[in-house]
């Protein structure tokens, strides 16, 4: 790669402000400074036209504090003019909030030194691309959504010897194609290598989908049915379960969704396995406090109870090792063993029920018997002897994921999907998950 990439200068300028803000350090003090950056095209879209097109190039810093037992922290967004003077700035208050702050008694953070650098490129769409894309591509359809594509990155570096540079190069078109009211697919493309045909082919399955979606509504009454879950709506599913499932602290508090699970009082299927896979997503290998995270944490290994995932604050509080956990305690790589359901057998395996695409408007309705309640969203359909008869109306579920993934599961497909998370609220995330399709039955709608 040339040297004037993004992620390049990006890491030239991490180094200098480095040595600058270190270099700034009085006696036992202890500084971490943590960088997440993005240089991003992007389009927003709808009725395939381009409604706005540009481009995000942006860096922030956090300048972190450590004396004895006393912490604090400082965040700045960096403007490529005068940054080094404006960290030893954000040094300089984040020294008087020390001065002033209460010892913390939980405070770890990592003092072993592990560098690490993972810099992932890939080939990417540019804007014209991009562009057409939706205005070609899609023709015809009333396609909604974003495309973003460019290399994202995470740095961190102590005064202690560290350094962590992560850097991954992703496109992400999230889109949704309408027919008018609630009959919509959502689908999309996300990865590394950009593929136009691939792309077509997403909006080709879409075409199909909006077909079936044209046929008259079929309203099903309240009642337990058999479903198949797309992997997209796994994702949705496994995000709330995610909410403090795997939580170590959320474990030893009794606030966890998967509490009985841990206890063993009650097993999942055999075939479900979850891990949280570091090393096949797209999340850094590091955290804010400088541990890094094993390459994979088995959670849940052929429906028992397996591990947890740790965060500095927890492992001080409750003396346990750390593994590389956030602060929040959720994945950030979370995968899910695939069954042995050929996607092109699902919906004869399914035979008569409900086909369903997406969930929304998810909660818990009793975290402690892990029951959320949600409603579907897109593209469900009802279905008789495996095939698509009619689309069917939103609904309103409310079941318990130890059933759903325990003695109601009746298989998972072969296709693991990669579902990165394609937010952009505050920047583009490096989080996702990996999900296969599931089949169950008993699935209890109550609206």
């Amino acid at each position: 790669m040339s040297a004037t990439h993004p992620s390049e200068r990006a890491e030239t300028q991490f180094a200098a402000l480095t040595a600058a803000l270190f270099a700034g350090l009085r006696g036992a003090e202890v500084a971490l400074l943590s960088v997440e950056g993005e240089d991003t095209h992007f389009i927003r879209f709808n009725q395939a036209k381009v409604r706005q097109a540009g481009h995000v190039d942006r860096q922030r810093v956090t300048v972190r504090l450590i004396d004895g037992k006393r912490h604090a922290s400082v965040r700045l967004d960096l403007t490529g003019h005068d940054d080094a003077r404006r960290c030893l700035a954000a040094l300089a208050e984040a020294r008087a909030l020390v001065a002033g702050c209460d010892p913390d008694p939980y405070l770890l953070y990592n003092t072993e030194p592990r560098s690490t650098r993972r810099v992932d490129h890939g080939t990417l769409p540019g804007p014209d691309e991009i562009v057409a894309s939706v205005t070609d591509d899609a023709a015809g359809l009333d396609l909604v959504g974003i495309h973003a594509s460019g290399p994202i990155w995470r740095g961190l570096a102590t005064s202690l010897g560290q350094v962590n540079w992560h850097v991954v190069e992703r496109f992400d078109a999230k889109v949704a194609a309408y027919l008018g009211g609630d009959r919509a697919v959502q689908t999309g493309l996300s990865g590394a290598h950009w593929s136009r045909p691939a792309w077509q082919r997403t909006l080709a399955t879409a075409r199909v989908q909006l077909d079936a979606l044209a046929r008259p509504a079929r309203t099903i009454q309240p009642g337990r049915y058999r479903v198949l879950l797309a992997p997209q709506a796994m994702e949705d599913l496994l995000g709330v379960m995610s909410w403090g499932g795997f939580s170590a602290r959320a474990l030893r508090t009794g606030s966890s969704p998967l509490n009985r699970l841990a206890r063993g009082e009650v097993q999942l299927h055999p075939s479900v396995t979850f891990t949280e896979d570091t090393a096949g997503g797209w999340a850094p290998s590091f955290t804010a406090d400088g541990f890094v995270r094993p390459d994979r944490v088995t959670l849940v290994e052929a429906g028992r109870h397996a591990g947890e995932l740790v965060s500095a604050r927890t492992a001080g509080e409750f003396s346990l090792p750390a593994n590389g956990a956030d602060s929040d305690e959720s994945p950030r790589a979370l995968a899910m063993a695939p069954g042995d359901i050929p996607p092109d057998d699902a919906l004869a395996r399914l035979g008569t029920g409900l086909a369903i695409g997406n969930l929304w408007y998810l909660n818990y309705s009793d975290r402690p018997a892990g029951r959320i309640t949600g409603m579907t969203r897109f593209a469900t359909f009802w279905v008789e002897g495996g095939e698509i008869v009619a689309p069917v109306p939103v609904m309103r579920f409310d079941e318990s994921l130890l059933r759903v993934l325990g003695d109601q599961l009746v298989g998972l497909t072969t296709d693991a999907a990669d579902l990165p998370d394609t937010g952009t609220y505050g920047g583009r995330a490096l989080s996702g998950a990996r999900a296969p399709g599931l089949l169950a039955e008993g699935f209890s709608f109550t609206l």
